[in-house]
């Protein structure tokens, strides 16, 4: 009976001895703490005299039907949390993929041709620097429909980080790979596909991660041109004009969830179709 007791601690406890087990737990752990901390430390603030902001269990307490039940409908904008977050991601997908195809086109002629680089970049680099919602009101004036406009928003600003990226890469090709091409007398598909795009593709692989963190940053500024819509912006907009700030700090976090979860995804994409020498 003795020894049959002592097997199960043994065995936890060289389960915890385990280097790669005691690595896991404290990526779990660490973080864990860390938010916990940081929570409290917010609790505290909100309870000084003269707080504006809620703390985080008044913000559990005004927004726990929100939090409960984040699938409901009642029609209109009435929806919980997860179909303005769907509604919102839709658009980004959609602003997204246009910047996409755009800027590693258009990021693979600059990069290609010197004189067509020295005539756009500057203006590359003036106009990547516009903040989203500076792009509102031109976009509004110029489409006069707020979808359109909306992507447009989205769309205008995940562009540059992708053209920018894709034209550096493409820059970078070594010339010794260029030199075998022309002795080669490789064709021009044949250059595109087996030199060109695999040796840029690391770059544009940077480019696509930076864009997808932008492009979902600039849905507030987009969803707040669309009035009566289902989505994060508009519902975040609606919050305010209504003095809900739970309803905002609640929204926020779950941006900054879907935003880290986003980056996760391309990072995964990333290692999972770049070789190893390859991924920076």
């Amino acid at each position: 009976m003795t020894i049959a007791q002592k097997r199960p601690s043994n065995t936890a406890s060289s389960w915890l001895r385990n280097p790669k087990v005691r690595e896991r737990l404290d990526d779990i752990l660490t973080p864990l703490v860390t938010i916990l901390i940081l929570l409290v430390i917010w609790q505290l603030l909100s309870s000084l005299p003269g707080a504006e902001l809620p703390g985080p269990i008044q913000v559990v307490q005004d927004t726990w039907i929100l939090i409960l039940y984040p699938f409901y409908d009642r029609g209109g904008t009435d929806k919980g949390l997860f179909w303005q977050v769907f509604a919102s991601l839709q658009r980004v997908a959609i602003g997204y993929s246009i910047a996409a195809v755009v800027g590693i086109s258009m990021g693979i002629l600059v990069g290609m041709n010197k004189r067509i680089s020295k005539g756009l970049d500057p203006v590359f680099q003036i106009l990547r620097t516009v903040p989203p919602l500076a792009w509102v009101p031109i976009a509004l004036a110029a489409l006069q429909q707020n979808q359109p406009a909306a992507l447009f928003v989205i769309f205008i600003t995940a562009v540059w980080p992708i053209l920018i990226n894709t034209s550096v890469g493409v820059k970078q090709i070594p010339q010794d790979y260029n030199n075998v091409a022309q002795v080669l007398q490789l064709p021009r598909t044949e250059y595109f596909f087996k030199i060109l795009f695999p040796a840029a593709l690391p770059y544009i692989f940077t480019g696509l991660r930076i864009a997808i963190g932008l492009a979902w940053l600039a849905i507030i500024a987009a969803e707040i041109v669309m009035s009566g819509i289902v989505g994060i912006g508009f519902f975040i907009w609606n919050a305010y004009q209504n003095g809900q700030v739970s309803e905002i700090i609640l929204a926020l976090i779950y941006i900054g969830l879907v935003g880290w979860l986003l980056d996760k995804l391309m990072a995964y994409l990333q290692n999972l179709i770049l070789p190893q020498s390859q991924r920076q």
